[in-house]
């Protein structure tokens, strides 16, 4: 599944199927529905990585990291410090 569409508006914002989050260019296991919650952003946002190496993080600027695949490297969206559900917990 593909994280954002930049050209038609994000598809799996709403999406709360149960399953596992997969990279659109190599497949690779990210994210799990169960990690998944609701987010006024128009991106979908989950709380945790399906495994360690799941994601890679680079800090671009003071709060805020590029998310990519850890496999390939395909861009995920970003990573912001402290915005997330009540345990202050960051959005991908």
């Amino acid at each position: 599944m593909s994280f954002c569409s930049f050209f038609g508006g994000e598809v799996f914002k709403d999406h709360f199927k149960p399953g596992i989050y997969v990279c659109s260019k190599c497949d690779h296991q990210l994210f799990s529905s169960h990690s998944k919650y609701e987010h006024s952003s128009p991106w979908p946002a989950f709380t945790e990585t399906i495994l360690e190496d799941s994601v890679s993080k680079h800090q671009e600027r003071p709060g805020a990291f590029k998310v990519r695949c850890g496999k390939c490297g395909n861009g995920l969206g970003h990573e912001f410090v402290n915005d997330g559900p009540a345990k202050g917990l960051s959005r991908f």
